[in-house]
């Protein structure tokens, strides 16, 4: 099973490589639209800012590529600041024009704790995962929740995820081991 990470200039690209790679899988970070259109499945992961991150997707023609990919129905998984960057905008840096894969936008967390930080259960499911963020999705694509907050949402071939798999232990690589097997 081949994965490509994104690799736009930012992001956790190592610990999501080093995870799909305990499972088995051909797993490489990549800013190569000919990668992304041939892998099995296909990861933009996420550590960072929405203004430097859809900068480094649009200067890398990343942008265009996962597009075409998910309106092909290629598998596709966006983590954390990924599933952010899918929405139509966020409003971090002043506002950001997203990939507009799934409806909706990121916006500022209106929590106790910010940015939150730890482990919560999501459900349904009610396992455990790791989150650092301080955005969260609003969308009509949601399918999971955690504490409140949009922790999953899916369009067409592309689900995207607020937490960190690739940190979240046993639960983590059963959830990418069932990506996997979406593929």
């Amino acid at each position: 099973m081949k994965v490509a990470v994104c690799d736009y200039g930012a992001g956790n690209l190592r610990s999501v490589v080093v995870a799909f790679e305990r499972l088995g899988a051909d797993a490489r970070a990549t800013s190569s639209a000919a990668d992304v259109a041939a892998a099995d499945l296909v990861v933009l992961p996420g550590v960072g800012s929405a203004a430097s991150a859809m900068a480094g997707l649009r200067e890398r023609g990343l942008d265009v590529s996962l597009g075409e990919r998910v309106a092909e129905g290629g598998p596709t998984l966006g983590i954390c600041l990924g599933l952010q960057l899918a929405l139509e905008e966020s409003e971090e840096d002043g506002g950001v024009r997203g990939l507009g894969i799934l409806p909706g936008r990121a916006v500022r967390l209106n929590t106790e704790r910010v940015p939150r930080i730890g482990w919560a259960p999501v459900e349904p499911g009610g396992e455990t995962f790791y989150f650092a963020h301080s955005f969260a999705a609003e969308t009509p694509a949601t399918v999971a929740r955690s504490e409140g907050i949009v922790a999953a949402a899916e369009a067409g071939s592309f689900l995207g995820v607020q937490f960190h798999p690739e940190k979240s232990g046993a639960a983590g690589a059963r959830f990418l081991a069932r990506c996997l097997s979406r593929a």
